[in-house]
Parts: C-alpha cells; structure tokens; sequence
C-alpha cells in the first residue's frame, strides 16, 4: 500500500472527512481557562479497559450532570495539558464533558468490530456497545467528582450510532440522550449503500484511512493513500471494475472493505447491524437530531426517531430537522448551504433553543422547554414549524404522473398506448452526481443534496419531467415514493430518481453575486435517491432483469418538508447513475464486487406512461 505520512492540515482534514465533532466559534470561549482535564482506564465487565477524557467545570461550587460523547474518531488531545474544543452553549452553561474512545479504537483497548451487533439478553462477559455504555456511565458516576449522578449522551453520525444504542438498556443514570445522525442500517440507506446500491466514493474515502488495523494502542491516524489523480470522477473511474480497489490500492489489507465483498447483498452480515428491531423499553428521554441534506445517515435519522417512536408509546421521544448536511448544526451558523440561502442562522438557533434547553431540563432540572414532538424547518418557505407528530397527521396523499411531453400531470395518462421515453446509460460515461469538480481525497461533496441540477438535465442520459407554474405554494411532507414501470435492454440498471423545485424564469439573482449565479430556471434539488434494479423486489436476494421486458420499480425516497411556491414547477429527473458517490452498475447481472471490464455494458433504459403503466410520483400534501 503506498501512503505517506499525514502532517497537521492533513490530520484535520481527515477529522473532518471522519465526522469527527467540529464546533464553530471556539476562540470566544477558552476551554482551559474554565475546565480542569482528567484522563482514565475505564475497566468493562469483560475486563477491557477504555481510554476516557474528562473536563470538569473549574468551578467546584456546584455539582453536574456529565455529557457523555462516545467515539471512534478519537478523545483528541491526548496531552495533559492539551484541550479540545468543546461545544460552546454547553460549555459555558457548565457540564461535565467526558470523551472516550471506543473499544479497539486508538488508546483503548480491545478488538474493534464495524457496527458492532447488538447482543440481547447477555450473560456473563458478553459485551455491545449497549453494555460498555451502561459500564461507562457506572464507573463515571461513582468516580468522578462533583457529579450530580445525571447522565446525558450526545454524539453525530458513528457516535450518533453509539448514542443511540445506549439507550437500549440503558443505565439507570442515564437520564438524556440526543442521538444525531445515528446510523441505523448500512445496506438499506445509510453511509455504506442506498437500496443495495454502493457508496463508492465515501467508503473509499473513509476506509482508506478508518478501516486501516492499528498494530497497538495509538494517539494517531493511519496513513493516508497516494492517489495520481486529484479528479474525483477521473480517479474513481480508474479502480472500477471494483476488484480494482484491492489490486491497486488496498492489496485486501482493509478487513471491512473485504466484507463488504464477501456480503453483496443484505444477509446476516448486514441484518446483524441493523439496529432498528431492538430500540424497546427506552427509559431516557431521547431527542433524534438530524439534517434534510444529509446524505449519509438521513435514514438512520428518521428511522430510529420512528422505531423508538413505535416500540415505545408514551416515552418522551422528539425529532428535530434542519436544513442540514451531516454535521452541520453542530459546527456552522445553518444560514446557507451551496447557492441557497435559508434566511437566518438555523444551526445557532439549535444549539441556543433546543439542544441546551433539552439537556438542562432532562439533567439539571431547569425550565421545562416543551418541546414539540416534531420540530422540523420548512425548506422553500424558510421556517420552523412543530408538529404533534412525524410524519403529520393531516397531510394529503397526492399522485404527480408522467406524461408525454416531459410533462408531469395531476392526472394519469388515459390512453392504453404503451407511451415511453428512453435513454442510453453508458456505464463507462456514467452521469455526475455533482456539476463541481472536487478532489478525489474529498470525502464528497456535501452541497450536492441541494445542488442546481441544470447540468444534468441537459444531458441525453438524464429524462425531466415538469409540472406547469405552480398556481398556489404547495408544501410536501414526509415520505417520497417513485413508482415507474420500466425496461432495459440489459440484465441489471440502477435507477436513480429526483425531486426538484424548478425557480421560475423571473427568480432574482442574489446580491451580491460574484461568482455570477443567475437563479431563473434554477433546478434545486429537494430529495433524491437510488435503487440497484436487482434489488427491486428484495434486497436479500437480487433478481435480473428480461431484457426488454416491462417492469414495475418502487423506489421509497427519504422524508422531504419543502414548500414549492407559486410560480415555481416541480420536477422529476430519472437516470441510472450517479457517480462517484455510487459506483456504475455494469448492467449485466452479475457479482459486481467480482465484475469484470466485458461485464460492462451500454444498455438502452425506457420509462412508460399509459392507463395501465402509470408511473408516477407519490407524496403527501400539507393542506
């Protein structure tokens, strides 16, 4: 494997790419001149011991809760007179901050294990994460000082997954838990793939340096791969087909990449990491946090919120939904993301308004915030709004249809004629999921879950469908389903399906406006996903495609609060690929970890409308 070392600007960019916690503002607060640092061996019941942080209020007058953040990125700083950056609301309103690095991971020890299975009914020394939290928040309790015996726990995307699995039997002093951008199942829709699909580039990016097996407990990253091309696209088209990635870069030193080969589709691998089944008897209070831009763990998100929501009624369980990439509320203002701006500073206002309000309330007892079931910020119209429940109970099931002329209608197409339109998905060329050129070390681009998509529209490859002028703001809430009956002249196709909020010609450029962004006819993407066509009918056992013959897809897209407003159209774009982030179908029916360079073929792709092949988008309609 050839690597160089990483030096500082490379660590911080590898934080980044990691999902590490990165707050905003920190030079306004100075952690050292207000908390006292502390270092510990945490023993598990297996005898493990883990490598714990912990910053205490330097003011000793008063006794707090502990916020507990458990990691595989890193408890970094690891010198005694070195501290992190910490949440700055939080900080200045006094809890004790406790870091720990999860089991197997730098200066803990132990094996470490990708998603670690759930283990129920334990016995004797049998750990999961559940229980190392639940032995955590014992030791924590009865030894560090000035603690009030309240625990809370927080964490964002891996962490966010640790989180939430500590609140399955979970520890008596765990009182608050807020798991944010949990990862709930890596196959369906989270990180690693999106209905079977595989997240090329991401994993890549994250396992290059993540999934590399330290020799020894370790304050440091891995190394980094050398790459010869900086272009994302040129370069991830050079390791496809993928058995490429171990040939030329990982050389099957990388154990959760060979998984993944060795598991192609949803077995017990997989469903072993599923962790929605086991979310029951949640005794802490929960508050789900997540972003409508994140393309990692949006299903993650919305997800645990409904499966704790279910197994558990009268539990106080809230969700709370900001237009955000991965992370973002926890590190940026929130005012904009790409070209769109979202008219104040969304992320200070849940760090300020519901995230310290939440934890004060559940752990230290102060002015219940009464915070509502749902608190989810309307794209499009730019507001927050509460709901009793998610999705709201009152919404309205619509149908938008297409229909010839690239039109999408109201209506169904009446006529018996088998009306198509069709494409040729050329795997070798296959369609961008982002107009940017970004470097290929880039975990990806994050503004591309808003993105103009003006430069795929224009593509052959790429069908569009429009509603006329809007004549009244309609706003869609909850799920998206594509349900299209198509054909392909090969024996596999992806398909990837798009909601857009087509700006109308008269749309105003914003001011000032350097990089000359001209708005009219704009195409912001509003929800998007993909579906391995194998997987159509289960994602356990992958089907091939007759050649030529009409089939019925359904593709579930993630929850959407986003007002189209008058004027505007709404817009459907359909193609069979989106790279690098996911990688090229080859449209044969294959193993396409094993493909090889003959396995990839051009393959002409139809979409049909008529009375009796209906495709259509569904959603659902605020009145």
């Amino acid at each position: 494997m050839k690597i160089k070392k990483l030096n500082a600007c490379v660590l911080l960019f590898v934080f980044f790419l990691t999902f590490s916690f990165q707050t905003h503002a920190q030079e306004k607060f100075s952690v050292k001149d207000h908390y006292t640092k502390a270092a510990y061996r945490i023993p598990m019941r297996d005898g493990v011991k883990l490598y714990t942080v912990v910053y205490t209020p330097k003011d000793t007058t008063a006794d707090y809760p502990m916020l507990l953040w458990r990691t595989p990125y890193s408890c970094a700083p690891y010198g005694k007179d070195q501290f992190r950056n910490l949440p700055t609301e939080l900080a200045k309103a006094k809890f004790i901050f406790v870091y720990q690095d999860v089991r197997g991971k730098f200066m803990s020890e132990g094996n470490y294990v990708n998603m670690r299975p759930y283990i129920p009914n334990k016995s004797g020394k049998q750990v999961d994460e559940s229980s190392d939290a639940y032995d955590a928040i014992n030791w924590l309790v009865k030894n560090v000082k000035h603690n009030n015996g309240k625990v809370g726990m927080f964490g964002i995307s891996y962490p966010g997954f640790y989180a939430a699995m500590a609140c399955i039997d979970a520890n008596p002093a765990l009182k608050a838990v807020s798991p944010q951008a949990p990862i709930a199942n890596w196959f369906v829709d989270d990180d690693m793939h999106h209905h079977g699909a595989f997240s090329f580039q991401m994993a890549f990016n994250f396992f290059s340096v993540f999934g590399v097996k330290r020799d020894s407990l370790s304050t440091r990253w891995p190394h980094r791969l050398q790459r010869p091309s900086p272009d994302a696209y040129s370069f991830f088209k050079s390791v496809e087909p993928l058995k490429k990635v171990n040939q030329k870069y990982f050389h099957n030193q990388i154990e959760f990449w060979n998984q993944v080969i060795k598991h192609p589709n949803y077995d017990k691998f997989w469903q072993s990491r599923n962790t929605l089944p086991y979310f029951k008897n949640i005794k802490p209070a929960v508050m789900v946090v997540g972003g409508w831009y994140d393309s990692e763990d949006l299903y993650g998100t919305l997800h645990t919120y409904q499966s704790i929501e279910k197994k558990n009624p009268g539990a106080h369980n809230t969700i709370v939904m900001g237009p955000w990439p991965h992370g973002w509320w926890a590190r940026s203002r929130g005012d904009v993301l790409g070209d769109i701006n979202f008219g104040s500073q969304t992320g200070k206002y849940y760090r300020e308004n519901i995230e310290l309000p939440f934890f004060n309330y559940y752990l230290k007892g102060k002015t219940n915030p009464k915070l509502p079931e749902a608190m989810m910020f309307v794209t499009g119209s730019n507001k927050w709004e509460s709901f009793n429940e998610w999705p709201p109970k009152n919404i309205q099931k619509k149908d938008f249809y297409l229909a010839p002329g690239h039109k999408l209608t109201e209506h169904a197409v009446k006529t018996a004629k088998a009306n198509f339109d069709e494409y040729q998905a050329n795997p070798l060329r296959p369609v961008p999921y982002t107009a940017h050129v970004i470097d290929s070390k880039q975990m990806y681009y994050r503004p591309y879950m808003n993105e103009d998509q003006r430069f795929a529209s224009r593509r052959p490859d790429v069908l569009a469908y429009e509603t006329n002028d809007l004549q009244h703001d309609v706003t869609i809430a909850g799920p998206v389903t594509a349900d299209l009956f198509v054909s392909t002249t090969g024996t596999d196709a992806d398909w990837v399906v798009k909601v857009i909020d087509v700006y109308p010609d008269t749309a105003a450029n914003p001011k000032p406006n350097p990089s000359h962004l001209v708005m009219g006819n704009y195409q912001e993407l509003i929800r998007g996903d993909i579906l391995r066509g194998k997987y159509r009918s289960s994602i356990e056992k992958p089907e091939a495609f007759v050649p030529g013959k009409t089939t019925e897809i359904k593709l579930e897209l993630q929850d959407v609060l986003h007002t189209f407003k008058k004027g505007h159209k709404i817009m459907i774009q359909i193609q069979s690929s989106w790279f690098p982030f996911f990688d090229s179908n080859p449209q044969t029916f294959t193993n396409i970890y094993k493909a090889k360079t003959k396995n990839f073929v051009k393959a002409t792709q139809r979409v049909y409308f008529s009375k009796d092949m209906p495709s259509k988008i569904e959603v659902n309609v605020l009145p």
